[in-house]
């Protein structure tokens, strides 16, 4: 059952490409790390609403919402403001979790707004909200080893089972950022999870 929708507080989002083409792809690590949220926390992320997979629940003392688009990254938006309106959850209170092809894998950047640094799903998610004052967890996945390589081939391409491995080693520390973010620790997840 559904929280009422004045009691849903926060909005945790990860994105991805919904289909098992995108599975194990680097733009799936959003995904990754609500997985680990869901598990984590034992909340089940398997109603379908707002064209997404969905489940409410605790972490820490905070009522939330996971929730996972299930349109292409580059439409992950409308998902995120049909649910962030319904439940009445403004900008700020919505935590976005996605990959990083800047960053090296692994490597953890929080901050508390921002531009979208050209990931679609961040853009799609601005022109829906009309704003980039809301939060993000961005993993690293690693750069393209050759400038060449064709951007959206090196994003929904699998990474090394090294690169995996870093990445998913850092879920525990997301699940921890997450819950110091949504029991107003911002800074202290930031100053202990960042880089």
């Amino acid at each position: 059952m559904f929280f009422k929708r004045s009691n849903i507080e926060y909005i945790i989002a990860g994105l991805g490409n919904p289909g098992r083409r995108y599975a194990g792809t680097r733009h799936n690590a959003g995904f990754w790390m609500l997985d680990s949220l869901s598990q984590r926390y034992g909340i089940d992320v398997s109603r379908n609403r707002f064209n997404a997979l969905c489940g409410d629940g605790r972490i820490g003392s905070a009522r939330v919402l996971l929730i996972k688009p299930m349109a292409y990254m580059n439409l992950s938006g409308n998902s995120l403001t049909q649910a962030a309106r319904f439940y009445k959850v403004p900008p700020d209170n919505i935590l976005v979790l996605c990959d990083d092809v800047t960053l090296p894998p692994g490597v953890v950047r929080i901050r508390r707004e921002g531009s979208s640094g050209g990931h679609n799903g961040l853009r799609s998610l601005i022109d829906c909200l009309g704003t980039t004052g809301f939060p993000r967890i961005r993993i690293g996945v690693g750069e393209r080893a050759h400038s060449d390589t064709d951007l959206a081939d090196w994003v929904t391409g699998v990474p090394s089972s090294g690169d995996a491995e870093l990445i998913k080693k850092r879920s525990s520390d997301v699940c921890e950022a997450v819950e110091l973010i949504v029991n107003s620790q911002f800074d202290l997840a930031q100053s202990r999870y960042n880089g």
